[in-house]
């Protein structure tokens, strides 16, 4: 299998030799791109396994990027930011990102979370059955949605958060329980969740029920 290859996004050089390096010491193959347009032709190539792009780049932002890379792209795609504020990481999960980091970061956290994120991106073709909870049907294998035979397009995360909770109807997950499943890890926010769940809800419009526990996390409701 060759070594997964990783597109690192950021107008920094010193940002972009500092994660060539410790990307380069886990065994990765890495790429670089200085903007938003150098980095939506390398994404369009089709050889990249994950990116991670800095949302203020010349030309095209981040989330530019990410919209116009989501048309026909799945890879896993981590936003770098250095705006703390909660919309800006709300707005990124919304145009498609998989997860963010927050600037100034740990190389090291962040070569975590991209195992992490290759890790369930190549998990995902590993079962081929397909779920049904009332209307709502998943082919895990195709990675389709519907409600009543209508195609519902949902981003990749939120088919992997569905898919978690279509399996197990009626079960209560923590919000732990949900980023290990969902995330493969818990690095990401907790926050990340409730964003996710809130576009399920609104993509669904009401064809399962998917409960708030609070202080614990989310259930799917089996009486759909």
């Amino acid at each position: 299998m060759h070594a997964a290859r990783i597109l690192v996004v950021d107008d920094e050089l010193s940002l972009r030799r500092l994660m060539r390096l410790y990307l380069g010491k886990a065994g990765f193959a890495v790429q670089e791109a200085s903007t938003g347009s150098q980095a939506l032709a390398a994404l369009r190539r089709g050889d990249i396994d994950l990116a991670i792009v800095d949302v203020m780049l010349p030309e095209l932002d981040g989330f530019e990027v990410v919209r116009q890379a989501r048309r026909n792209s799945s890879i896993p795609i981590i936003l770098l930011t250095a705006r703390g504020e909660e919309a800006s990481r709300v707005a990124g999960l919304e145009v498609g990102a998989d997860d963010y980091v927050v600037k100034p970061f740990l190389a090291h956290e962040v070569v975590a979370r991209v195992r992490a994120q290759l890790r369930r991106a190549r998990g995902f073709d590993a079962d081929a059955a397909t779920l049904r909870v009332g209307l709502v049907e998943l082919d895990r294998r195709a990675r389709r949605c519907s409600i009543g035979g209508e195609a519902v397009e949902l981003t990749r995360r939120e088919f992997d958060l569905l898919e978690t909770l279509l399996a197990s109807p009626g079960r209560a997950f923590t919000r732990d329980q949900l980023l290990d499943e969902v995330w493969g890890s818990r690095f990401v926010s907790e926050k990340t969740i409730d964003v996710h769940i809130v576009g399920l809800r609104r993509k669904l419009a009401g064809a399962v029920r998917i409960s708030t526990l609070r202080g614990v996390g989310y259930r799917l409701e089996a009486d759909a």
